[in-house]
């Protein structure tokens, strides 16, 4: 179920999405810009080439630390307070970069801006998967992806348009602060974003999180099917918690690395991420424009194929979003996993034969199978990891959790972004031969031992990780398709026959 209202939040909180993808583009398009390069005199050099390699490990480093701050406060304080918090970082740090007087500065707006926007990447996906229906989760958070990615395309065509301008400062100065306007609408919107009902319920605010669930997934008429709905789905909701409680000890926030199917999750969780990042995404991003100057293409040419490279990829994001819910979670990772490698293959043969060769039709094949690679990467992976990685933790470490998997994710594009330079340098493009070998050896893995969770809700999905689940097999939404890998299902059934566990003193 779901309706507009629910559409609409959706929408609001992926405005953090696009936070996220908006700052991370945009340092490959203000790189590409001369003006910015002779202001803070990094035109060539050792030292140049230090900063440059700087300014991308410390906002990975950013976005690391802000994963691990994310999953203390989004618990501690909720999901929407920290929402706040988040943004209003993001904003300061944006300004600290468009108005930066010296290199110093603005790497500190860099590490600042990561820590911002690197929590909102982690918190997101998790408010996201909270309020949607089963039925239709995959698409409405898939739009995380989606937006992360049309992020990273506006970033490019904002830097493709600031190219032209005549005034130097502006072209790198308006960039740069333009990374604070989704953050601020963000901000702006949490007046009407409403706290995440599974975070109440774990507050022990169950008048608030009904209430919730019903203007969410009821319809507009407040009919007696969809406020039955959503007081079935609150019992779910609600008998879950109280069963993770009884269950949880005193082991508190440590019980993710105590128990056992806890840590098939933390490993399923931060190995999709680096699996994910291992396919060489980033790497391909950080040098496309040098692979098109590789290529003999130069000038605004290769700002301008950067801007739809990352528009076709944000298309395809959004197309993945919409069958997410009918193919599965794990076939689109497994495609994705081996496709990408063949992909990166023909690539890998262009470069090594017509690299620095005025050979037109070489060069062609050079960026057609540059897009051919993004395309499968976005319409397999890139909504797809965060999706899984949200919805495998059950509500009480769900945000410590993806924290972990983001902080993973970080770590990944370090290892690789800051490798890659020595690498290219030593051994030119047979670098990418990484990309060929890990993403296959993972994807062998993943259809071995990751559990389908298409369908399923919450609650229900601690089912295929042999955890006890309560009301498995009344899902409010609708039939589920999970496999639990042959692990044993230990299952508390609540049924309408028994007592509810919705207090009587629960309206709506």
């Amino acid at each position: 179920m779901g309706n507009s209202h629910n559409r609409l939040i959706i929408f609001l909180a992926a405005l953090g999405s696009l936070s996220y993808g908006f700052s991370l583009a945009v340092i490959g398009s203000v790189l590409g810009i001369p003006a910015f390069l002779k202001y803070f005199s990094l035109e060539s050099g050792e030292r140049a080439e230090s900063i440059l390699g700087a300014t991308s490990a410390l906002f990975a480093a950013g976005c690391a630390l802000g994963a691990l701050f994310e999953s203390w406060t989004a618990d501690r304080f909720g999901r929407v307070r920290t929402l706040q918090i988040l943004c209003a970082l993001a904003v300061i740090s944006s300004a600290i970069q468009g108005g930066a007087a010296h290199i110093a500065m603005f790497l500190v707006g860099r590490f600042l801006n990561g820590v911002g926007v690197g929590a909102l990447l982690a918190l997101v996906p998790v408010y996201m998967v909270e309020i949607s229906p089963a039925a239709t989760r995959g698409l409405l958070v898939g739009s995380h992806g989606f937006l992360v990615v049309s992020g990273h395309a506006l970033a490019a065509w904002t830097g493709y348009g600031c190219y032209f301008s005549s005034n130097e400062a502006f072209q790198w100065r308006f960039e740069l602060s333009a990374q604070a306007l989704a953050p601020l609408l963000l901000l702006a919107a949490t007046r009407w974003i409403p706290e995440s009902p599974r975070w109440l319920v774990e507050q022990g605010r169950g008048q608030e999180a009904l209430q919730i669930l019903c203007d969410l997934h009821g319809d507009k008429n407040n009919s007696e099917v969809s406020l039955n709905h959503a007081r079935e789905e609150y019992r779910q909701v609600n008998e879950q918690a109280l069963l993770d409680k009884s269950l949880l000890g005193g082991d508190g926030k440590m019980i993710i690395f105590k128990k056992r199917s806890y840590r098939k999750r933390v490993l399923c969780g931060m190995a999709t991420m680096f699996l994910s990042q291992s396919t060489g995404v980033l790497v391909i991003n950080n040098y496309q424009v040098s692979l098109y100057n590789g290529l003999g293409l130069f000038g605004s040419l290769p700002l301008l194929l950067y801007a739809l490279y990352l528009t076709w990829a944000a298309a395809l994001n959004y197309f993945s979003a919409t069958i997410m819910d009918r193919v599965g979670r794990t076939r689109l990772l497994l495609t994705g996993l081996i496709v990408c490698p063949m992909t990166i293959a023909c690539e890998m043969a262009m470069v090594a034969k017509f690299s620095g060769t005025d050979n037109k039709t070489g060069n062609a094949f050079g960026v057609v199978f540059l897009f051919l690679y993004v395309g499968v990467y976005a319409s397999c992976l890139d909504a797809t990891i965060y999706v899984y990685s949200a919805e495998i933790f059950p509500t009480h470490i769900r945000a410590t959790g993806m924290g972990l998997c983001i902080f993973a994710q970080s770590c990944s594009t370090i290892l690789y972004t800051q490798a890659a330079p020595t690498a290219f340098g030593a051994i030119g493009w047979k670098y990418y031969f990484v990309f060929l070998i890990v993403p296959l050896i993972g994807a062998v893995f993943v259809w071995r031992y990751w559990p389908e969770t298409k369908g399923a809700t919450l609650e229900e999905i601690g089912a295929a990780f042999g955890d006890e689940v309560a009301l498995v097999g009344s899902n409010p939404d609708g039939d589920h398709d999970m496999k639990n890998d042959g692990q044993e299902e230990s299952i508390t059934k609540v049924g309408r026959n028994e007592k509810s566990i919705v207090p009587n003193n629960l309206t709506v």
